[in-house]
């Protein structure tokens, strides 16, 4: 009866969501939104589906309470997602278990953005004369502590620093306009950090195979550049996910088939929606295919992985491709191991 009830739940939250979808409108406005981009080939493949699930250090980016489920000693990862508009971004991870409950774990996120060609207006025929080079730079730091306070439930909480600088900007402190003879200059340099935090819990209900999940992340102050203040990119965030085989018979150590569903409420737009799914083989090889509901472009995710153990070490590769639409296709590959 049990296996029962909780595959109605799962349908029931599938078929229920695209109604709610419908009944929120966009509110806000926010910045630093690189924070918002997803880390992980393993959950990007799943439709960004990464709040529940993932049992290795890639799950402080989206819930760090996920920690609790890490089975080594140290667990580490790298990232590095192939952007839209050569715009590219990295992460990296590393976790610590701290006796029998505890984990600790680091992480830095960071933006590749490119060179850019800085311009400022100016008294001739373009109307602007060149300023030279610059690169845009931000990335955030992290610290992360979880607890598995049971065999069920685990939480944790991530603190971070997000910066970002946007490089210098030309104002005018005195004089009408750049044809005056008055005008006076100066060299403004628009950059900031702020601290934020996440804070997440999970539940398994292991005889079933269901495993819940929610998050609130970047919690914090208002950022202000000169006179504009705006929020970052908070959101929401509740997962659900199955082990579809184990809901109807125990032994499942050669085949294991996961069915999940994740609704997002950000500040910034409507509520989202993915929906992914994987099969794994002897828990070593893995395909993983996704969408995502109630995006501007992002769509359909599809990605492959391995987990392998080498001697006393595991080896992980992930990939995964996200469809962009107009923006065509971004590439993610995930590396990690642990001892």
């Amino acid at each position: 009866m049990k296996k029962i009830i909780c595959t109605l739940l799962i349908l029931l939250l599938i078929a229920g969501t695209p109604l709610l979808l419908q009944a929120v409108e966009k509110k806000a406005q926010v910045g630093f939104r690189f924070l918002q981009n997803p880390v992980s080939a393993e959950a990007i493949a799943l439709g960004g589906m990464g709040v529940v699930g993932i049992e290795n250090v890639n799950t402080v980016f989206w819930n760090p309470s996920g920690l609790g489920w890490v089975e080594n000693t140290y667990d580490m990862s790298a990232n590095y997602t192939r952007g839209i508009a050569d715009i590219n971004y990295g992460a990296f991870a590393l976790s610590r278990k701290l006796g029998n409950i505890s984990f600790l774990a680091l992480d830095l996120t960071y933006m590749d953005y490119g060179v850019f060609n800085g311009t400022r207006r100016a008294d001739n025929d373009a109307g602007f004369e060149e300023t030279g080079p610059f690169t845009p730079t931000a990335y955030a730091l992290g610290l992360s502590f979880a607890q598995r306070v049971s065999d069920r439930f685990s939480y944790g909480v991530r603190l971070k620093l997000a910066h970002q600088n946007l490089g210098f900007v030309t104002v005018g402190v005195s004089g009408t306009d750049v044809s005056d003879t008055a005008l006076v200059t100066e060299d403004i340099e628009y950059k900031h950090s702020e601290p934020a935090i996440d804070i997440g819990a999970t539940y398994d209900f292991i005889e079933s195979g269901v495993r819940f999940g929610a998050v609130i992340q970047n919690v914090s102050r208002e950022v202000k550049y000169v006179r504009e203040a705006f929020p970052l990119p908070f959101a929401v965030s509740f997962s659900l996910h199955a082990d579809v085989l184990k809901l109807f018979r125990k032994e499942t150590d050669l085949h294991r088939l996961l069915l999940g569903v994740e609704s997002v409420h950000p500040r910034d737009y409507k509520e989202k929606l993915k929906i992914g799914v994987e099969y794994a083989y002897l828990n070593a090889f893995f395909v993983r295919a996704g969408y995502r509901l109630n995006y501007d472009q992002r769509g359909l995710t599809f990605g492959v992985g391995l987990d392998r153990k080498i001697g006393g070490m595991r080896l992980r590769v992930d990939y995964a491709y996200e469809n962009y639409g107009v923006f065509k296709g971004v590439n993610t590959i995930s590396i990690g191991t642990a001892f």
